[in-house]
This record gives structure tokens, C-alpha cells and sequence, in this order.
């Protein structure tokens, strides 16, 4: 399932502060929405951080990020908290929104099957359209490559 050059589900979830953000209020910036597992996990962590450490360039850039997991509300105000993170977390708990984006999906671990969000991220445009997508998202060097692809098409 690929969204590019698709309008991008338009969704309403709560975030750490339980206020309503809904995707389409942000139309006229490029909006870069990640989906992550879970709060204060390894990768996640190091995920958000990377964004956090290179959020003014993606300000510079016009761009707004935005997380979501299946955590609720007080876990996302601890990880944002914990690890000073300028950008809001989503709460998408019945995945709902995961489902829309085809992020929820069967995985396996330890000979395990569970569902799951896998890791993915997209760059929705300032139109609201599906520019890129990155799915099963390594985190090392991700947020350089989603900043590199930014920062050409400003060039472009």
C-alpha cells in the first residue's frame, strides 16, 4: 500500500495535552508525520530526539512534525517531558488513524505474532497531499535522509 500522490487521511486525535489536532488545520505547511511503536523505548527514543535535535531546521523548512503511537496522553506528556521534545505526540489508542495509513500491521518477534505500528513516516505536502513516504523506517540516519529530501525540494 503506497499513499504518494494521494490526499493524506485527514484525522482529529488528542494530543499529550488532550487538545484536538486535526490534519488538515496545518495546509499550507508540509507536515512530517511519523508513526513510532512506543514511548521511552530505544528506538523511539532515539527517534524522537533525532527529530527534536534538528527541529529548527525543519521549522526553517516550513515543516511541522507530528508523532503518533498507541499511547495515551499522560505516557506521551512523560516521554515529552523526559526528553524535552518541542513537537506534539498524537494519541491514536483504538489505531484508527494507523489503520488509515496502513501502518498497523502484523509483526513478529521472538517467534511471536503481535499487531503492531510499524515504523514509518511520511511527508504530507503543503496541499495535503502524500509527497514521500519512508515505511519500516531504520532509525539510524532516517531523520537526515527525511531532512535531505526537504531540503531539495526547496531547491527544486
Amino acid at each position: 500500500m503506497t499513499l504518494v500522490n494521494t490526499e493524506a487521511p485527514n484525522f482529529t486525535l488528542l494530543n499529550e495535552k488532550e487538545e484536538k489536532v486535526t490534519l488538515s488545520d496545518f495546509r499550507g505547511k508540509k507536515v512530517v508525520l511519523y508513526f513510532y511503536p512506543k514511548d521511552m523505548t530505544p528506538g523511539c527514543t532515539t527517534e524522537a530526539c533525532d527529530f527534536r535535535d534538528h527541529y529548527e531546521t525543519f521549522t526553517d523548512l516550513n515543516a511541522v512534525i507530528l508523532g503518533v503511537s498507541g499511547d495515551n496522553a499522560s505516557k506521551h506528556t512523560k516521554f515529552i517531558e523526559k526528553y524535552g521534545l518541542p513537537f506534539s505526540l498524537l494519541v491514536d489508542e483504538d489505531h484508527e488513524v494507523c489503520e488509515k495509513y496502513g501502518v498497523w500491521v502484523l509483526k513478529k518477534m521472538y517467534g511471536r505474532e503481535y499487531m503492531g505500528i510499524e515504523r514509518t513516516t511520511f511527508l504530507i505536502n503543503e496541499e495535503g497531499i502524500v509527497e514521500k513516504e519512508w515505511r519500516k523506517v531504520k532509525v539510524k540516519n532516517h531523520i537526515e535522509e527525511v531532512l535531505i529530501y526537504l531540503q531539495e525540494g526547496q531547491n527544486a
